[in-house]
């Protein structure tokens, strides 16, 4: 199990817009029905998403990472160059120039490489209940909400019994 950050080039404040948000809902639900993820915690924030993940037996973390990296960024740039954005040009030139000091992206450049990956030991559960604890209050100290659960974009509603957007399995 490990807490993982995936954050936008340039701290790019891309998901502001509920459309992409709703594209990195989908593709988590999607990495849980079909390639093996199991999710136990989540937030999207306005230029990072927080997780807490692990693969079920038989599949492997990294492949899993790579797709949905890989989906993510292609999706929201083509929303982005198709659909009415009010951003557009000024993100596409952001995200074309770190693409372009890099040989192996042959356009844009969407995330950073680094995933701040920290594995999350089960002999730990401080470790555990701190990282939970910060991914469902970042939207609160933001001050987007006043409570963790008031934030649609999170799994914290899940650890308050009702139902969210992934599908989650609980650690608690």
């Amino acid at each position: 199990m490990y807490f993982l950050t995936f954050t936008v080039i340039d701290w790019v404040d891309v998901f502001t817009r509920k459309k992409y948000k709703l594209e990195i809902v989908d593709s988590l639900n999607y990495c849980v029905q079909e390639k093996g993820l199991i999710i136990y915690a989540w937030v999207i924030m306005s230029n990072h998403v927080h997780v807490i993940w692990q693969a079920k037996e038989g599949f492997q973390l990294s492949p899993i990472i790579r797709d949905f990296k890989k989906f993510i960024a292609k999706k929201i740039i083509s929303l982005i160059e198709n659909e009415n954005e009010s951003r557009k040009i000024w993100m596409l030139k952001k995200f074309e120039f770190a693409g372009k000091r890099l040989k192996r992206i042959s356009k844009y450049k969407f995330w950073k490489d680094d995933n701040h990956a920290i594995f999350l030991d089960p002999f730990w559960p401080e470790m555990i209940d701190q990282k939970l604890d910060y991914i469902h209050n970042n939207p609160v100290k933001a001050m987007l909400v006043d409570e963790p659960y008031h934030y649609i974009f999170s799994s914290a509603i899940d650890y308050y019994g009702d139902k969210g957007l992934v599908e989650i399995e609980l650690l608690k």
